[in-house]
């Protein structure tokens, strides 16, 4: 079954994409949750159309992100954790804290955009974090998880 994705779908694909899925998972779950609709040839006609009217819009995005990104590359962070005498962290650092982080630093930064090298971190050390500015644009910050 042929979609076009109305929303951004994790590990499917962005808003406006033109994607093939199962027809179960088409017709059960993204139609209905209205995160897709069936490419039929007067929808793909529109979704033509309206591409070529947000082309202009999403080059500007586009080089705002790489911007934002080229003022990002050479940052890092630093979260601070309650730890154990091994340095093992009571808890674990995730997204929420990073972007906490960053807005110190000046950067307004979404925390769903923000993805982790590991699900969970929960020792001090030194890690990396991939932050998705645009579909196309994304950049490597590093932080230190430190003991408080």
């Amino acid at each position: 079954m042929e979609i076009i994705l109305l929303q951004d779908v994790h590990k499917l694909g962005q808003k406006d994409d033109l994607v093939h899925v199962k027809d179960g998972y088409g017709r059960n779950f993204l139609i209905p949750r209205g995160y897709a609709i069936a490419a039929t040839s007067s929808a793909k006609k529109m979704h033509t159309e309206n591409q070529k009217q947000r082309a202009h819009k999403e080059e500007k995005i586009k080089a705002e992100a790489q911007e934002l990104a080229a003022k990002m590359a050479g940052i890092s962070i630093t979260v601070g954790a309650k730890t154990s005498t091994s340095g093992k962290i009571f808890g674990s650092v995730n997204t929420i804290q990073i972007a906490e982080a960053l807005k110190e630093k000046g950067f307004d930064i979404d925390r769903k955009s923000i993805s982790l090298p590991e699900d969970q971190i929960k020792e001090v050390g030194k890690y990396k974090a991939i932050i998705r500015l645009h579909r196309d644009v994304k950049v490597d910050v590093d932080f230190e998880i430190v003991a408080e």
